[in-house]
């Protein structure tokens, strides 16, 4: 694959029934069985292109911006797992969405959890990359958590803390990190910081507090769970010093019909940096 190379592709909206306008790509045939991706925290769609380009001509391939996130609306809303996952069973309804794989990154496999674990029928499968809601924190954890957090900001703008963030989420940069950051500053540049600022405290507060672990049994979908193997945010090296392998097999021994694979020489954000490893293990997984 050529590392430079950034699709873009146009966007949709659909606006829901609390006003808020999701922004959407939509790629594929439309009769095809359908992947809805679900990016991470402070990320959007675009964070999937190379996965729709590698994947439309075999599926529908559809890609949401999170409400606060992307080109979707900005609101007062109470942004959260249980918030995001309303939004996109909601979206998902209004689209008439069959066949489906949700697919979810970090923050978005959690939303992508949340939404199964209440809502089953949603989804045949699921697809869980470097995903969040997989490491267990205690109450006093959690609040470690938070308080390194707010002590990292004391010293960041948000766009130097979004740009360490994506940064340190690959364990060999490549060429398409740049444009990616371009564009989340660009867009968070087009909106008040506060609202930013907003989104982001109540989604980090939501993942600590809206937990899934202790209903992974719930998930019977078949699922592939995918990491790398140099993760450096999942997990939490500080609070649980253990390997992603060791937290990984740990999950999906909880979950009736989940397998692992484990990206070697590969960061968090595998669906960039490894995304020709990813759409292929995607396809394995689906042409099942």
């Amino acid at each position: 694959m050529n590392n430079s190379a950034f699709p873009i592709f146009p966007q949709q909206q659909l606006v829901l029934s609390n006003g808020c306008a999701i922004s959407y790509i939509d790629e594929g045939d439309q009769a095809a069985p359908c992947i809805l991706f679900l990016h991470g925290l402070a990320t959007s769609a675009s964070s999937w292109s190379l996965n729709i380009s590698g994947l439309k001509n075999h599926f529908r391939c559809i890609a949401v911006d999170l409400p606060g996130n992307g080109h979707s609306g900005r609101g007062d809303y109470k942004y959260g797992m249980q918030f995001f996952a309303g939004c996109i069973y909601e979206f998902i309804t209004a689209l008439g969405l069959s066949e489906l794989t949700i697919c979810g990154h970090s923050m978005g496999g959690q939303v992508a959890m949340t939404l199964l674990i209440h809502a089953p029928e949603t989804a045949e499968r699921l697809i869980l990359c470097a995903a969040a809601g997989l490491e267990q924190f205690s109450v006093f954890e959690r609040s470690m958590y938070r308080s390194a957090m707010g002590f990292l900001d004391l010293f960041s703008s948000e766009e130097m803390s979004l740009k360490k963030t994506i940064y340190s989420s690959f364990y060999q940069q490549p060429q398409q990190a740049d444009p990616l950051i371009r564009e989340l500053i660009d867009t968070l540049h087009q909106y008040p910081v506060s609202q930013y600022r907003k989104m982001m405290e109540a989604c980090v507060n939501s993942m600590l507090e809206e937990p899934v672990y202790n209903r992974l049994g719930d998930i019977v979908q078949p699922t592939l769970v995918l990491f790398g193997e140099r993760d450096a945010l999942i997990p939490n090296k500080l609070i649980h010093p253990m390997t992603t392998r060791q937290l990984a097999i740990d999950a999906i021994r909880q979950m009736p019909a989940a397998r692992l694979e484990m990206i070697p020489q590969c960061g968090h954000f595998l669906q960039i940096e490894k995304a020709d490893t990813v759409n292929r293990l995607i396809r394995e997984f689906l042409d099942r």
